[in-house]
């Protein structure tokens, strides 16, 4: 499915909902953040994911936006790792 309606105001249902994923990808990672012990790579990796969001966020290409959640999704889950291993 792809998206139609660029140069509206207002969003797609389908904008919507990749919004709405972005959005859930963002809190996710922030969430995984904290569960960093060291304070100095707590506040580097936010600033890294502040920076990427931020970078992107004029992206309107549905593939572009569709291949930079699912990489967000894999960086996520090498820090859920990384830190489960760290805590083992």
């Amino acid at each position: 499915a792809l998206c139609w309606g660029s140069g509206q105001t207002s969003l797609s249902p389908c904008q919507f909902l990749r919004r709405q994923q972005v959005l859930q990808l963002y809190r996710k990672i922030l969430r995984a953040i904290r569960e960093v012990p060291a304070e100095q790579d707590r506040r580097y990796l936010k600033d890294w994911a502040r920076e990427e969001f931020k970078r992107n966020k004029n992206a309107t290409e549905e593939d572009a936006i569709r291949m930079m959640i699912t990489q967000g999704n894999m960086q996520l889950q090498e820090l859920q790792r990384t830190l489960k291993l760290a805590k083992s």
